[in-house]
């Protein structure tokens, strides 16, 4: 992921200060410590593959409009909060722009599946056998 998107998502970003419900004791009543980052994730330009990945990733921090919302009121100051939820919202591009790794299918060889198609039947004469029993079996 390059710098020049981090620059352009800090730039969009909007913030706003809640009244927390977060540590800070009776200063909690009084000053707006808790963060509300809000950046519009259309604005972002990001390639398709990279916005779908985001897309799941917020979940439901994501709004009908596109924009992403993150909360912190996890410290007690201001400035704080405002640090860590950048930090989650960079954390979260970081996250969105690593692509999954493909799967690499098993290869079984032939006594493998032998092996296998043995145990599922000798299953399936298991299980046949635990049905009702009809009196012409007595």
């Amino acid at each position: 992921m390059d710098d020049t998107l981090l620059d352009r998502a800090h730039a969009l970003a909007e913030e706003s200060f809640l009244a927390g419900s977060g540590p800070g004791g009776q200063n909690a009543n009084k000053v707006a410590t808790e963060v509300q980052l809000r950046v519009n994730i259309y604005s972002l330009r990001l390639p398709p593959p990279v916005f779908a990945r985001l897309r799941d990733l917020a979940g439901s921090k994501l709004t009908a409009s596109g924009d992403l919302l993150i909360t912190a009121r996890q410290h007690r100051t201001q400035e704080a909060n405002r640090v860590l939820a950048r930090e989650r919202m960079e954390e979260m591009l970081e996250a969105a722009h690593r692509a999954p790794k493909k799967r690499a299918k098993s290869r079984v060889n032939r006594v493998g599946k032998t092996q296998r198609l043995k145990a599922k039947k000798a299953r399936s004469d298991v299980k046949s056998k635990r049905g009702k029993v009809s009196r012409s079996e007595w």
